[in-house]
């Protein structure tokens, strides 16, 4: 089983911008950490990280073709991206929606996301172990 995690913009920040909003722990600990547990349940996992809207929409696409599922942390796109939305969608692949802080805990705006509809299930609010509990809930949706 091929998992993609997939980690959208200002993700590559993790562990410098606001780690009392993001936690401490950088980008690659967290990587670290889903292909340790992977491995422990019986998956492959692939991390991704981009910037850019159009790239995180071509990862999708691809994973079409080799991922089981994806768990996803769109950051800000999840209030703004139609695009997005449509690409999971499209893909017909299970994704996990995740986020590292409490977005109802936070600025209005971030308490509408375009993209959760269309998703299996949304894990927020449990820093790094968000990614931890939508890797474990992907894989159970999976394997039934």
């Amino acid at each position: 089983m091929k998992i993609l995690v997939l980690h959208g913009p200002n993700l590559n920040l993790l562990g410098t911008r606001e780690p009392d909003v993001y936690g401490s722990m950088t980008l690659n600990d967290i990587n670290e950490k889903m292909v340790a547990l992977g491995r422990e349940l019986g998956a492959e996992v692939t991390c991704l990280q981009s910037n850019h809207e159009g790239a995180l929409i071509d990862a999708l696409h691809d994973a079409r073709a080799w991922a089981a599922g994806v768990v996803f942390n769109p950051g800000g796109y999840t209030h703004t991206s139609v695009a997005l939305r449509d690409a999971v969608s499209a893909i017909q692949t299970p994704v996990v929606e995740v986020h590292l802080s409490n977005v109802y805990a936070r600025e209005e705006f971030r308490h509408t996301s375009l993209i959760s509809a269309v998703c299996k299930g949304r894990v927020t609010g449990f820093g790094w172990r968000s990614y931890e509990l939508g890797l474990r809930g992907l894989i159970d949706i999976i394997r039934t």
